[in-house]
């Protein structure tokens, strides 16, 4: 189900949005989730990575839209933002954030529609080339690009990446069906590896982020001829 954050300090327009949502839901029967944030500060303080859409009001009272935005891209760079302003001039500086568009205040529910459409169609995009993992105590998102390869170790995922070794709970079978459409292969019982990102090929093996990944027997036709469809473009 999509997740909605509405930041905006003046009850009368958070509720307003809120509605709007929710008829939004009702007419093109599309579950959403919605949230509401009285300030900036409230949605940035232990911040989550969970929003497939944040409505981000610019002038708040302890910390604005803008700077609210700067602070939640540095750790998630998926969230479709949409700023809701009374001022132009401000949502220009949106495109420093990423900030899919603005929505200017009164807010009239036509416009309003048009512009959630666009952001739910964008987050769910976007949202099959992320993975969320847990990194410490944070949940970060991993693009599905950075990824060389997931191994199975004792009955946890490895998912090693250019930045860094994510260690998760989890199932290969799962991990699997999750990134479904895009360019990763079972080459074995025991890796997934991200054909994007393989350097050169072995008799047995495949050589994906400096590391040679063993490809067994059994796979071995199907892992050859995947590897010549997406080099041919036989991947999205």
């Amino acid at each position: 189900m999509p997740r909605i954050a509405i930041v905006e300090d003046d009850p009368v327009c958070a509720r307003q949005l809120q509605d709007y949502v929710e008829r939004y839901s009702r007419e093109s029967d599309t579950e959403l989730q919605t949230t509401l944030f009285p300030d900036g500060l409230d949605v940035v303080e232990n911040y989550r990575p969970v929003w497939d859409v944040i409505l981000m009001d610019i002038e708040m009272p302890n910390l604005d839209g803008m700077s609210a935005a700067q602070r939640i891209r540095a750790q998630d760079p998926a969230v479709v933002l949409i700023f809701i302003t009374n001022m132009a001039r401000f949502a220009i500086k949106g495109y420093e954030v990423d900030a899919m568009d603005f929505v200017l205040k009164p807010v009239k529910y036509p416009q309003f529609a048009l512009k959630l459409k666009k952001a739910l169609n964008i987050a769910g995009r976007r949202s099959h080339r992320y993975l969320m993992v847990r990194d410490g105590e944070a949940t970060r998102r991993v693009a599905s690009d950075t990824i060389f390869y997931i191994e199975v170790i004792s009955h946890q995922l490895h998912i090693h990446t250019a930045e860094k070794t994510f260690v998760i709970r989890g199932r290969l079978q799962d991990m699997e069906e999750q990134l479904t459409g895009l360019p990763f292969v079972r080459c074995s019982h025991s890796y997934l590896v991200n054909l994007a990102n393989v350097s050169g090929v072995k008799r047995d093996s495949l050589l994906v982020g400096g590391q040679e990944i063993p490809v067994s027997r059994s796979k071995r036709k199907e892992v050859l001829q995947q590897l010549s469809d997406y080099l041919g473009g036989g991947f999205q």
